[in-house]
């Protein structure tokens, strides 16, 4: 059989969350659909030569019915460096990582929510804010009451550990975007996209996604604030800011909505003098919340070169990870750090 070229595989496979508590962490995913996988610890040296923390580990991945991308990686650190990116108004920051999933019913979420926040929670909730497919992209608005409303209700939910993105859709069907747990409390797919946020006026600065990493740019465009309708609060945009949104997806994906996979890496960039805090110090391994991401690769060693030779930075060996399996942390170079993993 031949063997694969290196490169990137199926979608972003993991997001991995640093924890205080495992026990609480996964009682918590389980209302979104998810279950206990593998569970795998490193001690102190070991971590510090994969991931660059002095701090012992013990990790549990969180599986989502059979979805082999947009999984949970649970990270609990003897020693976390920092509280994480915590609770703020929105996702605006440079650092910024979020997790996207579909669910049945956003309202339903936002019911929990507003119980948890009545009850002393610390949580920021963006309720649903609706975006209309064709008036986000400058095609045409829909007339209310006489066209079909295609599009999305989406809502932001941070907590001081999750940074949760929900999304209800309406008047389309995107079967292989997100597999919804219909036995779950909060009735939730996997993750089927995740972000990342960057203040930079060099566009090339992502090429290295799909140039170095394999991965399918999908689309690549500018939105003007006219047009960011949801994205105004859910981004804390500024009066008359737009940005440049960039999507990676997985290799296999295609363009007709029957042909869509989940996994979707999405870069929201602004421009470089855009008043934005730098918190990428806080968005790392060892770090609390969501700190690292994962992909897998076929031919690890390869891809290692690959990334070596590419400009990325803090490339480490390629080592075994708490799971007995191939992988090496790097600083992309839009400063954010990811494990690759062996396919």
């Amino acid at each position: 059989m031949k063997r694969p070229e290196p490169g990137c595989v199926g979608g972003l496979h993991e997001v991995c969350v640093g924890v205080p508590d495992l026990v609480e962490s996964i009682a918590y995913y389980e209302a979104f659909g998810c279950r206990v996988g593998a569970i795998g610890e490193l001690d102190a040296a070991a971590a510090r030569a994969l991931y660059g923390v002095d701090s012992a580990l013990r990790s549990v991945r969180l599986l989502h019915q059979d979805a082999d991308h947009g999984l949970v990686r649970l990270m609990q650190w003897e020693r976390p460096r920092n509280e994480g990116l915590g609770i703020a108004p929105n996702l605006r920051c440079i650092g910024s990582r979020w997790g996207v999933r579909v669910t049945h019913s956003v309202s339903n979420i936002v019911n929990h929510a507003q119980r948890a926040r009545e009850a002393g929670a610390p949580l920021t909730l963006v309720e649903p804010v609706l975006a209309v497919i064709g008036e986000v992209s400058g095609t045409r608005a829909a007339r209310p009451f006489r066209d079909a409303i295609v599009g999305v209700r989406e809502m932001v939910l941070l907590q001081p550990l999750y940074r949760q993105v929900f999304f209800e859709r309406f008047g389309y069907e995107s079967p292989g975007y997100g597999q919804v747990n219909p036995h779950a409390l909060l009735r939730t797919s996997q993750h089927t996209h995740c972000g990342l946020m960057i203040a930079d006026d060099d566009p090339q600065l992502l090429d290295f996604y799909d140039q170095v990493l394999g991965l399918q740019r999908w689309m690549d465009e500018h939105t003007p604030y006219d047009n960011a309708t949801g994205s105004r609060t859910i981004f804390g945009l500024e009066p008359g800011e737009g940005f440049h949104m960039v999507d990676f997806d997985d290799p296999r994906s295609g363009r007709a909505l029957a042909e869509r996979r989940s996994g979707k890496l999405k870069c929201v960039r602004f421009a470089a003098g855009a008043r934005i805090d730098d918190l990428r110090d806080r968005s790392r391994a060892g770090c609390l919340g969501y700190s690292l991401y994962a992909w897998r690769a076929h031919d690890l060693e390869a891809m290692h070169r690959r990334v070596a030779a590419s400009g990325a930075r803090r490339v480490g060996d390629v080592l075994a990870d708490e799971f007995g399996r191939p992988a090496f942390t790097f600083d992309a170079p839009d400063g954010y750090q990811w494990v690759l993993i062996g396919a």
